[in-house]
């Protein structure tokens, strides 16, 4: 780098402040625009002229400025010196990383030709830096780092200042070229455009040109930026060429942004393009040569070297391959200008594929079949997911692929080829040999299956798997899956499935197909017959049992059945059970199919009569009450004979009566206990006929302690009737009494007095 005098004596003077803050960059901001084009940035390179230099910024107290050159001293910064242009005073972008850097000055203005490059019209606080050159070969190019205190939280999502590297010819009306831009894109480099991903917020984008986030003893005074990246462009030699370096806020001046420009990067050079590299996805395939052209126009010797070495190769075009740095040196015949240009090239390996096979069964045995080329697709890559869908081609130089590659007829040939590619477009094939398969497979007995569902409709559920799959398997090699399809055509192009579980659509037997792969390969398609057989035993019904008091009761079904199984353990026709609930018992016919019966046994037993009430000498409302316990259902009698559920007897006549309960379950009758149901004569005839003659309380010896009086209906007391003796014979004193009402009261010995009246009729 060429230093002036002036420049000297100032880097002199801050020598030994650098020595103490060697770890952060340093600063000077005293350059004027000619010494940081032509003493920092171009270094006098002979292959350009340099000249009309301008540089303006924002004014800072003490003449401080936005722009300066730089030095990095030995705090690891990328680039040992060069320029930097910020948002902020220049001086601010020296480390430690240690505050949020939002400087501004008064009437710091944005830059229209910036708004234009990138499509903004809110920028502030420009910096500049302009020059004009004029290139002795076709190629320009220089190094720089942005830098931004936005890569912080979730800015890098939405935020970013704007900066642009602007050529056009000098003294032209039409629109500047940006230069910088994402590599091998249109995109400008922004904070937005060039982050990792932030969590819950965005992903990343062109993460590759990354550097990183800084702490805060980072060399300067930004929160991240980018890896050193390089503006390019195409020139014509001998034509003069503005450049225009900017760098602007947008939308607010808070949180600051700079560039910094490498010394002596400034190449006006060849230009062989870009790096083919792994990590930006543009790498050369394996095997193939990629051409470096370096031509330039006139008379010009050329070098090539590689990694460092010279490869002894004067042409202007180099064929690379194999990886490498690669290196040009031009000079042009009659200057002193020696144009260089370095590129890396890397190779991708092809895909590793796998050759194999497809087996496919033929259905008319005419050596054709029809195949499904997408089930190799995986063995072909392993299952790498990284590489692209297998492409299918009948011929390894053909254009147009096999246009359906899941029904492809082999009418004429036997061996087609799949192509794959990876992410980098390098692209691999595989041979895929097509065989027909002519196995035969028999299988003569049908699958027999229970109607098992309830309904005995000759429809049932088959497990596919489990009932058919073993006996199609047996006497074949190993390893053979099978698949079964309503059709043989479905079963041919395997299309519509049948499930495991699949319950025939035909009553009683219906054909299917099942087809025996190894694979991906056909081994062979045969018929199978599904046959539904009934069975449904005769009082295989729910039933209701009853155990008695609490002693063993046998519950049984018939013995002509194959096997017993009951919910207890036994295996016999038969179980003896003791305790309530609910049996099972599972037979089995000689076919296998199995029917089921439950027993619901519940307990029973002997009712106890505990007392009886009686509503008596209440004519037709006379009734009886029987009052019983036990665990039994219960039917109810008075006189052995005529029984009902109700344990309440309604208009009964007077007289003496038997009171049975009897289980309805069979579980006995208890002995019936007697009760007398009294009742009063509502008139008497005392006329001698025999008939009527005298009032009396039937059964009233019954109650030798009942006292019964009359009285006629003034209360005189006519009588006491003896209960012993047959009644009262209308008399009073031996004189019959005048047919009249009379009225009695009866005294019984639980201390009840009933009332009433009666007629004597003569």
């Amino acid at each position: 780098m060429k230093i002036t005098q002036k420049s000297l004596c100032f880097i002199l003077l801050i020598c030994f402040s650098w020595a103490i803050n060697g770890q952060y960059i340093q600063v000077n901001d005293t350059y004027t625009a000619q010494q940081l084009v032509q003493n920092v940035l171009v270094g006098n390179s002979p292959c350009a002229g340099v000249s009309n230099f301008s540089v303006s910024g924002g004014n800072f107290a003490n003449g401080q400025q936005s722009y300066g050159y730089f030095n990095a001293g030995t705090s690891g910064f990328p680039f040992s010196e060069g320029i930097v242009l910020s948002t902020s005073k220049a001086i601010s972008t020296q480390g430690p990383n240690s505050a949020i850097l939002s400087e501004s000055s008064s009437g710091w203005i944005g830059d229209p030709d910036l708004n234009q490059a990138l499509g903004i019209t809110n920028t502030s606080n420009a910096t500049i830096l302009e020059f004009d050159f004029s290139p002795l070969t076709s190629a320009v190019s220089f190094d720089y780092i942005f830098a931004s205190e936005e890569y912080h939280g979730s800015a890098p999502c939405t935020y970013s200042d704007g900066f642009a590297f602007l050529l056009k010819e000098a003294g032209s009306t039409g629109s500047y070229q940006n230069l910088a831009l994402v590599p091998n894109t249109t995109t400008p480099v922004k904070v937005t455009t060039v982050h990792p991903a932030v969590a819950g917020s965005c992903p990343a984008i062109n993460e590759t040109y990354f550097g990183s986030y800084n702490g805060v003893n980072s060399p300067t005074n930004f929160n991240g930026q980018t890896v050193i990246m390089k503006a390019q462009a195409n020139v014509i030699p001998g034509t003069t060429y503005h450049i225009k370096l900017v760098i602007a806020d947008e939308t607010n001046p808070q949180y600051d942004s700079a560039i910094f420009l490498g010394a002596n990067s400034f190449n006006i050079g060849a230009n062989l393009g870009s790096d083919k590299l792994i990590a930006t996805n543009n790498p050369i395939c394996e095997g193939d040569t990629y051409d470096l052209d370096a031509t330039l126009p006139g008379l010009n010797s050329y070098l090539w070297f590689k990694n460092g070495v010279s490869t002894g190769i004067t042409t202007p075009i180099y064929t690379v391959r194999d990886s490498g740095v690669y290196k040009v040196e031009i000079t042009l015949i009659g200057t002193t200008c020696v144009a260089t240009d370095e590129v890396t090239i890397e190779y991708s390996s092809k895909p590793s594929l796998t050759n194999t096979h497809l087996i496919q069964c033929d259905d008319d045995n005419d050596g054709i079949a029809t195949f499904d080329l997408t089930k190799v697709s995986s063995i072909i890559t392993g299952n790498n997911t990284q590489l692209s869908s297998v492409v299918y081609f009948e011929h390894i130089n053909d254009v147009n692929p096999i246009p359906n590659p899941r029904s492809f007829r082999n009418s004429t040939s036997n061996t087609v080829y799949g192509r794959v590619s990876n992410s980098y477009g390098c692209v691999a094939f595989a041979t895929v040999n097509l065989q027909i398969s002519n196995q035969i497979i028999g299988i003569q007995n049908p699958i027999i299956k229970c109607d098992a569902d309830g309904n005995l409709d000759g429809f049932t559920a088959f497990n596919l798997n489990i009932d058919a799959t073993p006996q199609i398997l047996t006497g074949l090699p190993t390893g053979l899956v099978v698949e079964y399809y309503l059709t043989n055509n479905d079963a041919l192009v395997q299309q519509n499935p049948l499930p495991n579980s699949y319950t025939n659509i035909t009553a009683n037997e219906q054909i299917i197909y099942a087809r025996i792969v190894n694979g991906p390969d056909c081994f062979g398609i045969t018929p199978i017959k599904l046959k539904v057989t009934s069975f449904s035993p005769v009082h295989f019904e729910d039933e209701t049992v009853y155990i008695c008091n609490g002693n063993p009761k046998r519950i049984a079904v018939s013995n002509g059945f194959s096997s017993f199984q009951w919910s207890n353990g036994d295996g016999t026709s038969y179980t003896n059970i003791s305790v309530a609930g609910n049996y099972t018992v599972t037979v089995t016919n000689t076919l296998g199919c199995q029917a089921t019966k439950k027993f619901i046994a519940l307990n029973s037993g002997t009712a106890t009569i505990t007392s009886i009430d009686v509503v008596d000498f209440s004519g037709s409302e006379n009734s009886i009450v029987i009052n019983y316990s036990g665990i039994g259902n219960y039917e109810f009698s008075i006189d052995g004979v005529h029984y009902q559920d109700s344990p309440q007897f309604y208009d009964v006549s007077e007289g003496s009566y038997l009171m049975y309960i009897r289980d309805i379950n069979g579980c006995g009758i208890p002995s019936p206990s007697k009760v007398f149901v009294l009742d009063y004569p509502r008139f008497f005839t005392p006329n001698g006929d025999s008939f009527n003659d005298f009032w009396t309380i039937k059964n009233s010896a019954k109650y030798p302690n009942m006292i019964i009086f009359i009285y006629n209906r003034y209360g005189k007391l006519i009588t006491q009737v003896n209960t012993k003796g047959s009644g009262w014979d209308g008399t009073y004193k031996g004189s019959p009494v005048p047919a009249d009402d009379y009225w009695f009261t009866i005294l019984l010995d639980n201390n009840r007095i009933i009332k009433g009246h009666f007629a004597l009729l003569r």
